[in-house]
């Protein structure tokens, strides 16, 4: 008997080994690469600049700045997740921050009221943006796409396309954005953010039913997920993100700015698909998109300290863009693959 059953824990010299090396070297790069990009930028950019670039001035403007669009990528992560996409970030993010320095300014309103009644409109055009697409069924680009034009033509009607410069604003708006014993609190709120969504999207079934949504809608209905409900729900919670963004930029600006709301939308979209190609390739992840925008950030502070003129930035931006898409279409399609193979 013993001559019938081959020793199943030999594996001879050269067969499987050189096989797995390869696939595990390559899953490393794909999970941990974007990682690895952030160490070269900073190291780089560390040497080359070092009295500049790793000062504390430059790290907190950093922080500070790209918490906005932190927060908003991780806004669109979150429909993304379902594969539906939320266009009207940027523009979200426009209209909550004129409207919190103008009910301020114009109406007399405190703080808390204000900040209220926008939050609670957040909501409610993120319940908007969910209806359209799971009771209308308008395609979520076009759906998002319109929502925030709207969005827009209001932040502009509200402002008459002018600036409302901020007059007395409630001494805790204004502290909400500062660095406080050398901790930039916008990144706090972006950490405690991310926290909550990668518990939420990591280890709840909630997070794995809107995985399962995005990968298979009609193996989620076999599963007895309810999609439009989910659909329905990211759409919120995404408005809502961008409502608390909106918040925070006026907050730093003190000003109402019309126009700057869509302006954040290309580099928070670039930073979510780009992040869906590490950490979890294949999938938007919370780790991921953070690390994406650290990357991106660094990156263009590090090219700006080299004497890169201003316009650069969207160069940049355009082209992280395209690849971050090429990535991420390829990252989902291994990961489809390897799933598909594992089952067999």
């Amino acid at each position: 008997m013993s001559g019938s059953n081959p020793d199943l824990t030999h594996v001879p010299q050269g067969s499987e080994r050189p096989r797995l090396m390869p696939e595990t070297a390559s899953h490393l790069v794909a999970t941990y690469g974007l990682l690895v990009v952030f160490v070269l930028v900073i190291l780089i950019f560390g040497v080359i600049r070092p009295e500049s670039f790793l000062s504390a001035t430059n790290l907190d403007s950093i922080l500070v700045s790209q918490s906005i669009t932190a927060l908003l990528a991780l806004a669109e992560m979150i429909p993304l997740a379902t594969r539906q996409f939320d266009l009207s970030v940027g523009y979200h993010l426009g209209v909550a921050q004129v409207l919190i320095v103008g009910l301020q300014v114009r109406e007399g309103m405190d703080f808390l009221e204000a900040g209220t009644l926008i939050l609670t409109l957040s909501l409610l055009i993120g319940y908007m943006n969910g209806i359209l697409v799971t009771r209308f069924k308008i395609d979520s680009f076009i759906a998002t796409m319109g929502t925030g034009t709207l969005l827009y033509g209001i932040a502009n009607w509200y402002s008459n396309g002018e600036q409302i410069v901020g007059i007395n604003l409630s001494e805790i708006f204004t502290d909400m954005t500062q660095v406080l014993h050398g901790i930039p609190l916008p990144a706090l709120y972006v950490a405690f953010v991310a926290i909550i969504l990668w518990i939420v999207t990591e280890r709840l079934p909630l997070g794995r039913n809107l995985y399962v949504i995005g990968a298979n809608p009609r193996a989620a209905e076999l599963l007895g997920i309810n999609i439009n409900n989910h659909v329905l729900g990211t759409f919120v919670a995404s408005g809502l993100l961008s409502g608390i963004a909106g918040l925070l930029l006026g907050s730093m600006l003190q000003t109402g700015t019309p126009s700057v709301g869509p302006e954040y939308l290309l580099p928070a979209f670039a930073a979510t698909l780009l992040g869906a190609t590490s950490i979890k390739p294949g999938r938007v992840n919370v780790v991921g998109t953070l690390l994406s925008v650290l990357v991106l950030a660094f990156s263009f502070s590090g090219v700006q300290q080299l004497g890169a003129p201003f316009y650069v930035q969207y160069f940049f931006n355009g082209s992280i863009l395209i690849i971050a898409v090429g990535l991420s279409i390829y990252a989902a399609r291994k990961r489809q693959g390897m799933i598909a193979k594992n089952a067999t």
